[in-house]
């Protein structure tokens, strides 16, 4: 399986940088995600997760490092944790680590209802 490696793009602020690594089984999405194409950009990252998820029991680390996203990618975002908590159910690990700047209360707050409505636990970690 082949690794997912999308860089910053100068002038393009509003797209994340990603790294999925099918070796480590880190993966990690950073920086600010406000596409007008959401689809278009996640789905690929989606079926990537999905077919790692189906195809390896290696331990996952999931690292969201997002400073910023509009309200499609946080639909997007509850995907890949969907997907991460089908993969523990099925007896496997993922570690899930989501970054906020300190006094970032809305990025906390994401988390905290993300935790909710998937029943995973995260590790609330600052930059």
């Amino acid at each position: 399986m082949k690794n997912i490696m999308l860089s910053a793009i100068e002038d393009e602020y509003y797209r994340p940088i990603v790294d999925f690594n099918s070796e480590t089984g880190i993966c990690t999405i950073e920086g600010e995600s406000y596409l007008e194409e959401t689809d278009d950009f996640f789905l690929p990252l989606i079926s990537w997760l999905k077919e790692f998820t189906s195809s390896s029991n290696k331990d996952i680390v999931f690292n969201f490092k997002l400073t910023y996203y509009n309200t499609s990618t946080s639909k997007k975002l509850l995907e890949f944790l969907k997907i991460l908590k089908e993969y523990i159910n099925k007896g496997n690990k993922a570690t899930i680590n989501w970054y906020y700047e300190e006094n970032d209360t809305d990025i906390i707050e994401d988390a905290e209802d993300f935790m909710v409505i998937t029943g995973l636990k995260f590790n609330l970690n600052k930059f």
